[in-house]
């Protein structure tokens, strides 16, 4: 994650999509508006 707004505005770099850990799709930069946002969940090692 890049950059965060005070309205939960996203911007990502290097983003992927995983299911069941392995790799799904590579997006490169993301920019999520924070209303679509309803959790963040980090994991404790990256």
């Amino acid at each position: 994650m890049d950059n965060v707004d005070s309205y939960m505005n996203l911007i990502m770099t290097d983003a992927e999509e995983l299911h069941d850990g392995k790799t799904i799709a590579n997006y490169g930069r993301v920019i999520v508006r924070g209303n679509n946002v309803l959790f963040i969940k980090l994991e404790n090692e990256l």
